[in-house]
Parts: C-alpha cells; sequence; structure tokens
C-alpha cells in the first residue's frame, strides 16, 4: 500500500513591522534655528525591527 502523499505549506511571508511600514527605515523632521521652524526630513534605521523590516514578537 503506498503512503498518503502530504503536501508541505509554502512558508508565509513574514508580518512587516508597523513601525516603518517594512522599509526598515524613519523619517524624523530637521528643526533649525532660534524658532525651531523644520526645514526638512531626515531618514534613519527603524529601531523597532533594526532595519530588517520585519515585525519582530
Amino acid at each position: 500500500m503506498a503512503a498518503p502523499k502530504t503536501t508541505v505549506p509554502a512558508p508565509a511571508e513574514p508580518a512587516k513591522c508597523p513601525t516603518c511600514k517594512g522599509s526598515g527605515e524613519v523619517s524624523r523632521t530637521v528643526h533649525v534655528g532660534r524658532k525651531r521652524r523644520p526645514v526638512g526630513q531626515q531618514t534613519g534605521l527603524c529601531l523597532a525591527c533594526l532595519g530588517s523590516g520585519e515585525a519582530t514578537d
């Protein structure tokens, strides 16, 4: 008698980090001057996922 065939499920795609939405980078507004006016944005490494873009438990 033949053994029943079992299928291996495909690995699920890891969930995206909610903070950076999977990009691995986050933007912060840069302020300059005495009145602290915004001049632009600077990107940096996401500290929630450490730049991987995958959600951690």
